[in-house]
C-alpha cells in the first residue's frame, strides 16, 4: 500500500533534544532504496549517517543542509512510497503534527514561537522572494552553507583557497571572497624641507634634523672645517623622559582586547554535564602508584607475538576491565536511587576530538585479548578524530579511563562521567628512585593513578580494594590472562 511518509528529526539517546542536518545525500525527486544513506545529522557530539528503512521517493525537503538546529520530532522531509500528486503532498505538509511527546520540551529556543508565527504569516502576506541561485557544479570539498552562499551571490569558487580541513571551502572563505582584496590608500609622501647645500653637515645630522623639524641654517658645527655633526643637532633636540633601559624606547601598554569565542554545541553539553556532575556527585579520590617495568616488557613481547601495536593505555584499559570484573561493586551506574551493577566492563576512553572531549566505549573489555582492545581503541579514536562517532559508539559505559600521561602530566583528578560511578585518571610513566630489599636504591618506571569515586554508590573500602587489584595487575601483567 503506497503512502506518504514524514521524515523527522530522530532522537538518539535520552539527552538528545535537537540536531542539525549537516548534508543531504539525496535531492528532491530522487528515488532511494532501503539501506541507502539519506543524510548526515549532527548532534552535540556525533555525526550520524541516516539510512533509509524503506524504498521511496524524495518529494519535499523541508530543512536544507546547514540550516541550523531543529528539535527532535521536527519535519525534515516528505517521502512518497507511491505516486501522489503535488496537492496531496502540500496537504500532508500543511497538516503535519508531530507525534505526542515527540518533541522535547524547550528543545529549540523559540521553536514554538517560530512555529506559531509561521501560520498567520503564510496567510497574511506572501514570503519575500528568494535570491536567484546560480547552480554550481563542483567536485571541490565545500560546506553546504558555503555552497548556498556562493550560489546566491554568484561567487566564482574556482579562485577560492579553502581554509578548512583538506582544503574544504568554508562559509567564511566565501564571505572573504565577497569582500574582495583589500587595497592600501596612500596619503602621499612626508613633506621634507629641501637640503641647504651651503650648510656643511653630515648625512646623519641632516636626517636627525629633518626628523625633529630643525633647521641647520645658522648652526655652528664642531666638526672638521665647521662641519655640523650628530652631536651638534642632538644638542638642539628637547630633552625627553629617560628610557626604561639603555637604548630601549619607553614601553606603553596598549589595549588587551580578548577574542570572544562562544561555546559550540559540544562545549555547551560538556560544560553542562561536568558542572552538574561536580556539583551533584559527592566525589572522593584514591591515589596510588604502581611499578610498570614488567608491563612495559610484556607490551613489547606481546606486540611482536600478536602482531599488534597496543599502547600503554590499552594495557591500562585491559587491567581496569579485569579488575572491574573482580570488583562488581565498582563496575556500576547510578540511576536516581538505584545502583546498576554489570557483569562485564564497558570501559569508556576519553578522547580529544575536533568536536571536543568524547568518550567512546570499549565494550566487554574484560573478555577481549590485548590485540583486540588495541584494534577497537584505534577504530574508535579514528572515528572520533574524523567526527564520525555514532550513538552506539558512545552510549552506555560502566567505567571511564582518562590518560594524560602522554603530555607529561604526573597526576590529576578527573570528574566522574555520569551515570558511571567512577573514573580513573592516569599520569605519565616516570623513572623514579626506589628502595631495594637490601636497603639500596634503584630506578624503576612507575605510573601514578587517581580513582575518582561517587560516594553514593561506592564505599572507600571497595574503591581501595579495586585499586589494590589494579596495582597487582599492572605490576604482574600475566594475571590479566
Amino acid at each position: 500500500m503506497s503512502r506518504i511518509r514524514a521524515f523527522t528529526m530522530p532522537k538518539w539517546g535520552i539527552e538528545m533534544t535537537e540536531g542539525t542536518i549537516a548534508d543531504w545525500m539525496v535531492k528532491e525527486g530522487d528515488s532511494f532504496k532501503r539501506g541507502q544513506t539519506l543524510c548526515l545529522i549532527e548532534t552535540a557530539k556525533i555525526t550520524n549517517e541516516v539510512e533509509a528503512e524503506y524504498d521511496a521517493t524524495v518529494r519535499r525537503i523541508i530543512v536544507g543542509g546547514g540550516a541550523g538546529e531543529e528539535p527532535v520530532g521536527a519535519l525534515l522531509a516528505v517521502f512518497d512510497e507511491g505516486s501522489h500528486s503535488d496537492d496531496e503532498i502540500e496537504a500532508f505538509v500543511a497538516g503535519f503534527k508531530p507525534a505526542e511527546g515527540g518533541i522535547a520540551q524547550g528543545a529549540a529556543k523559540g521553536g514554538a514561537e517560530k512555529a506559531k508565527a509561521a501560520e498567520p504569516a503564510a496567510v497574511a502576506a506572501a514570503p519575500a522572494p528568494e535570491k536567484q541561485r546560480v547552480k554550481i557544479d563542483t567536485n571541490r570539498p565545500i560546506s553546504p552553507e558555503a555552497l548556498r552562499l556562493a550560489e546566491e551571490e554568484g561567487v566564482d569558487i574556482s579562485g577560492i583557497e579553502g581554509s578548512g580541513r583538506g582544503g574544504r571551502i568554508t562559509h567564511q572563505d566565501v564571505i572573504k571572497a565577497l569582500r574582495g582584496p583589500s587595497s592600501a590608500a596612500p596619503q602621499g609622501v612626508l613633506a621634507v624641507e629641501p637640503d641647504d647645500l651651503r650648510v656643511l653637515a653630515s648625512p646623519l645630522a641632516r636626517r636627525i634634523a629633518a626628523l625633529h623639524g630643525l633647521s641647520l641654517s645658522g648652526l655652528t658645527g664642531t666638526g672638521p672645517r665647521g662641519r655640523i655633526s650628530k652631536a651638534d643637532v642632538l644638542a638642539l633636540v628637547p630633552e625627553t623622559k629617560a628610557p626604561a633601559g639603555f637604548g630601549a624606547p619607553e614601553f606603553v601598554a596598549g589595549e588587551n582586547r580578548p577574542e570572544v569565542v562562544p561555546f559550540d554545541r559540544v562545549r555547551k553539553v560538556v560544560a553542562q554535564r561536568l558542572t552538574q556532575a561536580k556539583q551533584e556527585l559527592p566525589h572522593f579520590y584514591l591515589r596510588m602508584s604502581a611499578s610498570a617495568d614488567k608491563l612495559m616488557e610484556m607490551r613489547k613481547t606481546a606486540n611482536v607475538v600478536l602482531g599488534c601495536k597496543a599502547s600503554v593505555n590499552d594495557w591500562i584499559v585491559k587491567a581496569c576491565a579485569t579488575a572491574l570484573a573482580r570488583h562488581p561493586d565498582v563496575n556500576v551506574q547510578v540511576h536516581g536511587q538505584e545502583i546498576h551493577r554489570f557483569p562485564h566492563a564497558d570501559v569508556s576512553i576519553a578522547v580529544a576530538s575536533p568536536k571536543g572531549l568524547v568518550t567512546p566505549v570499549v565494550r566487554q573489555a574484560n573478555l577481549m585479548r590485548i590485540d583486540q582492545i588495541a584494534a577497537e581503541t584505534r577504530r574508535l579514536i579514528d572515528k572520533a578524530q574524523a567526527g564520525k562517532l555514532s550513538m552506539d559508539d558512545m552510549d552506555g559505559g560502566t567505567f571511564s579511563v582518562s590518560n594524560l600521561g602522554m603530555f607529561g602530566i604526573e597526576n590529576f583528578d578527573a570528574i566522574i562521567n555520569p551515570p558511571q560511578g567512577a573514573i580513573l585518571a592516569v599520569g605519565a610513566a616516570l623513572r623514579q628512585p626506589v628502595e631495594t630489599g637490601d636497603g639500596g636504591v634503584a630506578f624503576e618506571t612507575r605510573i601514578s593513578v587517581t580513582l575518582s569515586v561517587d560516594h553514593r554508590a561506592i564505599d572507600g573500602a571497595a574503591g581501595a580494594q579495586f585499586l589494590q587489584t589494579l596495582k597487582g595487575l599492572i605490576e604482574a601483567p600475566e594475571g590479566m590472562f
